[in-house]
């Protein structure tokens, strides 16, 4: 491969790079945010589900939560349905 066909390479490679940087990258970064959040879910965490109902955890097995959204009202969801954790006021 000579000098010229090397030179018509560098602007595909360089978009390839950007791409990465600012697609990928962050998309990655925050996949694996969203798994350790998951993960570290415990008994009295209080969460908003992607539906957007707020409740607390009431329990925990594998991939399920007991979740209570009201008094006497409980509901079995899955643990990939949290969005997050509510913050502490």
């Amino acid at each position: 491969m000579n000098l010229e066909g090397f030179a018509g390479l560098i602007p595909l490679i360089v978009f390839f790079v950007i791409f990465y940087f600012l697609l990928i990258r962050p998309q990655q970064k925050q996949q694996k945010a969203r798994q350790e959040m998951l993960s570290n879910l415990k008994k009295g965490d209080e969460i908003v589900t992607i539906g957007g109902m707020y409740g607390t955890i009431k329990d925990i097995k594998d991939d399920e939560l007991i979740v209570k959204i009201a008094d006497n009202l409980s509901i079995r969801m899955a643990r990939y349905g949290v969005e997050r954790i509510r913050e502490e006021k």
